[in-house]
């Protein structure tokens, strides 16, 4: 029920924004929030919003405003678990999240080939990202996140063009419990399933589309 209630509030929320609501969301991106400790995402994720992947800062850009609301709501109850994030969380008013994860939604996303799982995967990345492994119970990246990782819908995020390091450091968070927002722990199953040389991989694989 709770991610259903998600879908349908992200879907509200896209329908009645208001420009001023949009210029609320730019102004919080750039400068920050009201509060002293809502610092401006600017800082670490740049101004087209694609992040730094060498200090582990994510590509936000186009991610659906429900996702990325979550994800900060996350961070505050701490089901969600970053230095830096989670006190950023805490100081941004509800308001706030909705009017930044809006603007970060209309941030321009990369394009991404199309790649059905009908193609033959080339080295152990592309093996887990359109076949997965039935072996252990892994299933295929893209039977949730979408043909190519492109993102379906407000739960699962775009994986195409997201960095590599980000992307290997969330699949060792959830071996390891300090990412635990995930339904039914479907992703910590999966990251516990995985060596370190095939999260390196898989990462690797998705950081490489869309650029």
């Amino acid at each position: 029920m709770r991610s259903f209630k998600h879908l349908i509030y992200g879907g509200l929320l896209a329908a009645v924004m208001s420009p001023a609501m949009a210029n609320d969301g730019e102004k919080i991106y750039t400068k920050g929030g009201a509060q002293p400790g809502a610092l401006a995402c600017i800082t670490c994720h740049m101004a087209d919003g694609k992040g730094m992947d060498a200090g582990g800062f994510p590509n936000i850009a186009g991610y659906s405003a429900g996702y990325l609301a979550k994800q900060v709501h996350d961070f505050k109850k701490g089901t969600r678990e970053n230095a830096i994030m989670m006190p950023i969380a805490t100081a941004l008013t509800e308001a706030e999240i909705d009017a930044v994860a809006q603007y970060m939604a209309s941030l321009d996303k990369p394009e991404v080939p199309e790649i059905t799982r009908a193609k033959t995967p080339e080295g152990l990345g592309e093996s887990l990202a359109i076949r997965g492994d039935w072996s252990r119970s892994i299933p295929e990246c893209v039977a949730c996140h979408g043909p190519g990782g492109v993102g379906v819908g407000e739960v699962f995020p775009p994986l195409a063009g997201q960095g590599s390091n980000y992307l290997a450091s969330q699949l060792r968070a959830w071996q390891q419990g300090t990412r635990k927002n995930d339904q039914n722990d479907l992703m910590g199953h999966i990251a516990r399933s995985l060596t370190e040389e095939e999260i390196t991989a898989v990462a690797a694989y998705f950081s490489g589309l869309g650029k």
